[in-house]
Order: structure tokens, then sequence, then C-alpha cells
């Protein structure tokens, strides 16, 4: 879909946490946004954080914390906004949400503040792009990727979890308060997480959902965002060979217990791709673990200092 830039619609300033705002270009011209974690660690290569599809910087806002703070290891995260999310552009040509052209601004990224290599912490979509960029490097920067984290993510995505997706993604709800959306968001993904408390769904939609100027809330992207997806036209070539050109670095899998999209057969063969890769399975949670569960928590410490020796 071409035509003129969609612009973000007004909405309430976010709070400011233990961050700065930092901003890059993409090949075509948008203003994208990240949060910037400085951490304490200058020497150590910087994580990104890439979430998933209809994600935005917030979803990692307190593992960001922990981990530039001193007790997680000073890290410098970046967490990053893909195109149509959050506080970045939305597209004019919802063609190029696809996730090559995240990748390229990736890339872009990298480029405009002199990253040479960075730490991938990669949430669903984010994952498939972490084994993009690590199929894409090849022979010209096999060392831009310092380790890896895929979040819930194989190169064999579940029929059944696409087709949940492809049910909810793009359609432009609004809620008349928190709580309405908190409700919505427990009717459709209540199931991959059974018992979690009205509390947590509310701090869910805080993190996926934004307040507009008229007291609405809607979920924080550019609706659009779902026309390639629907279209079947989001899903990178040789994702086995991306997972593949990760061998030789850090690298943690983690899967939800009950997961709709990574099948167990699929994680299984993932571990034997990658045998010297950590793999943690979450139980009681489908897609996507938070990352803040007990088990999932001492997994990325264990994985990060793995990264910090390397």
């Amino acid at each position: 879909m071409a035509g003129p830039l969609r612009p973000r619609p007004m909405r309430k300033a976010a709070q400011m946490n233990a961050y700065t705002d930092g901003w890059w270009q993409s090949d075509d011209g948008l203003r994208l946004h990240f949060r910037d974690y400085a951490g304490t660690r200058p020497d150590l290569p910087p994580v990104f954080c890439l979430p998933g599809l209809t994600r935005n910087a917030r979803d990692f806002e307190k593992l960001a914390e922990l981990l530039s703070s001193p007790a997680g290891g000073g890290w410098r995260v970046l967490c990053v906004e893909l195109r149509g999310r959050g506080m970045s552009d939305y597209a004019p040509d919802s063609r190029s949400y696809n996730p090559m052209q995240y990748v390229l601004d990736v890339y872009a990224l990298l480029a405009q503040h002199q990253i040479a290599k960075f730490v991938s912490i990669g949430t669903s979509l984010g994952g498939l792009l972490t084994m993009s960029l690590a199929a894409l490097a090849g022979d010209k920067r096999p060392d831009v990727l310092a380790g890896a984290l895929l979040n819930d993510i194989g190169p064999v995505l579940e029929p059944a979890g696409l087709d949940k997706i492809v049910d909810y993604v793009g359609k432009d709800a609004r809620y008349p308060s928190w709580q309405a959306a908190a409700d919505a968001a427990r009717g459709l993904f209540g199931a991959s997480f059974p018992g979690r408390s009205n509390a947590s769904w509310l701090g869910y939609v805080h993190r996926t959902m934004v307040e507009d100027a008229d007291g609405t809330v809607r979920y924080d992207y550019d609706p659009h965002i779902a026309d390639p997806f629907k279209a079947g036209k989001t899903t990178p070539p040789d994702l086995w060979g991306g997972l593949d050109a990760l061998a030789g670095r850090p690298v943690l899998l983690l899967r939800g217990a009950l997961s709709d999209l990574l099948a167990p057969e699929t994680f299984a063969e993932m571990q034997r791709r990658l045998p010297d890769a950590d793999a943690v399975e979450v139980a009681g949670v489908g897609h996507v673990p938070a990352l803040d569960e007990p088990e999932a928590a001492a997994a990325i410490t264990r994985w990060l200092a793995k990264v910090a020796a390397a």
C-alpha cells in the first residue's frame, strides 16, 4: 500500500525511566527510535532487544533496567522499535513491513551509531531477525553478533500459532479504559498464560498499548504492519541456515512450555544443530515468555556471563 507517510496518532507522553531516547534513519527516510540504557561497561558489546511483531521498546523495560545496572552486569542495552511501532515512524508503504527490511534497518542503526558488534535478544519476530542477521553476515561481517537469545522462535513456525496471530494482528481495536484493554487481552491470550493476575494483564497492556489524546486505549503500532503478514510474505528464507550461522558463539534458546508457535520437535532439532547452546523451557507459559520468569532470568545470567567471557 503506497501513499503519504501516515503520522502516529496523538497520545499522552510516557513516563521516563533510566534511559535516553535514541534515533536513527532508515535507508528509505523513516525516523526510527530506540531506548538507550547506558550501562556501566563500555568494554562490552551492547545488547539489542529486538521485539515481537506487535511489541515495542517497553516490552523489555524491566530486563533492560536490570541488565544495564551493576547487579545485572552493566551492559548497554538498546531496545529497538521497528518501523511502525512505538515512537518510530509509520511507513508510507506497508510492503516495507517485512523481515528483510527490518534487518536492513538494524544494519542502518549499526552503521549510524558506529556499533561493530552486538548481542541480540530476539523475541518472536526479533528472533527471526536475529537468525536472518546471522545468515546475512556470512563472510562479510561474521563477528557482528557476539551472542544470541532466541525467545520462543525457531526456523519452523507452527500453523496453529500463526493462525492465531493472523486473527488478531492489524485490527484497530480501541478500548474505553486500561481495564477494558486488559480484559480483552486476557480473552485473547489467557490460555497461554494460565493463572496470570489482573495486575499482570494491566502491566501487559501498558507495555503494548498506548492511550490516545481522546482517552481511548489502542495497540501501539500501525495496523498496516499486518498487511504483508496476512499475505504470507513475511517469512525469511532458509531460517535453518540462519540458525546454523549462530554456531560458535554463546546462544540461549528459550521456549514457553505451552507455546503454539514453537513445537517441541523444532526446539529439539535446534538443540541438535547447536549442541553448545543452553536450552531452557519455561513452565506454564505460552508464546512468549516475558524473560522475568525465574528459570529464564537464571538462564540469561548464565548466557551473558559466557558472552562477556568470550
